[in-house]
């Protein structure tokens, strides 16, 4: 049987760091606002010439460092971005010819948040097809070029970042399981709804969303996945060694990790510092955890992530 693995992680996050006391210069709210509401205290924000392919490069380069794999050796790049370089070509093709990556399959998935589940889940089952031997996989956002920076009820929420891993072939199963879902009869709750036409944006091309709405949902459905993974593979809640979850919101955090029963101490949260970085977020806070030890050989790890679409998903992983 043919398994993928996880051989390396890598991140990498702009060097302009936006604070909350930043924010309160900027738009009529406070730090104890966010970091009541949010978790928040900061979030970084890409150089203007800085585009998500030149995050995406300084993360990739990491986790092949860490994987001990050459440009060569890459046979599938996807990228997970909801803020490309530019409409097309993708941003996985801007970064195949930036990293000297010769010709492989090389696409963009659009899963908002969850897209680098999404992502993760379909470079697995390529090496499991036995269509690729090792694959470059990266989530990547500059969500502060669709901000408006007048809207305190998203403005505080997002920051810039990548998070990239490589997937090689393996005779043991790393990635365990993948669960994906979505639901478009929530399409409009949580949206960017702009458009271009003409050359001119036609609807609002900045962060739209039902706050309320988005809590409620995404709590359920980050418990119930989880449930849906661990049931397939007969593991309970209690062998989990990490929970990594995407970083939106510390309360949606706490409250998913409270109706598991599984403690805080099992749950790696990283949006106190990042915000909310959509596709990045997991990735980002897989290497943190993979790199400051909390994360060890045998370790059962559970990802999972909630974005506009709805779309949402799993992935159980043995380290």
């Amino acid at each position: 049987m043919r398994y993928s693995k996880v051989a390396g992680t890598g991140s990498y996050l702009p060097e302009k760091i936006l604070t909350n006391q930043d924010l309160e210069r900027m738009v009529d709210t406070s730090d104890e606002w966010i970091r009541t509401r949010t978790g928040i205290t900061q979030r970084h924000i890409a150089a203007d010439n800085e585009m998500a392919s030149d995050l995406a490069v300084n993360a990739s380069c990491e986790a092949m460092a860490a994987a001990g794999v050459k440009a060569g050796d890459i046979d599938l790049i996807i990228v997970a971005t909801t803020t490309p370089d530019v409409i097309f070509p993708s941003t996985a093709c801007i970064l195949q010819d930036k990293l000297g990556i010769g010709d492989c399959p090389a696409f963009d998935v659009q899963a908002v948040c969850s897209g680098f589940i999404y992502a993760l889940a379909t470079a697995d089952m390529f090496i499991r097809a036995g269509k690729c031997n090792a694959a470059l996989v990266v989530g990547t956002e500059i969500y502060s070029r669709i901000l408006d920076w007048t809207d305190r009820s998203t403005c505080v929420l997002f920051g810039d970042g990548a998070g990239a891993v490589v997937l090689t072939q393996s005779d043991q199963p790393g990635i365990i399981s993948s669960h994906l879902h979505a639901d478009g009869s929530y399409s409009k709750i949580l949206a960017v709804p702009g458009s271009i036409c003409g050359g001119k944006v036609r609807g609002k091309p900045f962060v739209m969303m039902e706050g309320n709405v988005v809590f409620k949902f995404a709590i359920k459905v980050l418990e119930d996945v989880v449930h849906e993974a661990l049931a397939e593979n007969n593991f309970q809640v209690s062998d989990i060694d990490w929970l990594i979850p995407h970083q939106a919101n510390i309360r949606i955090i706490i409250s998913t990790a409270k109706k598991l029963g599984l403690p805080m101490e099992k749950v790696v949260a990283t949006v106190d510092r990042h915000g909310n970085t959509s596709a990045a977020s997991v990735p980002l806070a897989l290497d943190i955890a993979v790199r400051d030890g909390r994360i060890k050989s045998g370790h059962l790890v559970l990802l999972e992530g909630v974005g506009g679409g709805f779309a949402w998903g799993a992935v159980l992983v043995r380290w």
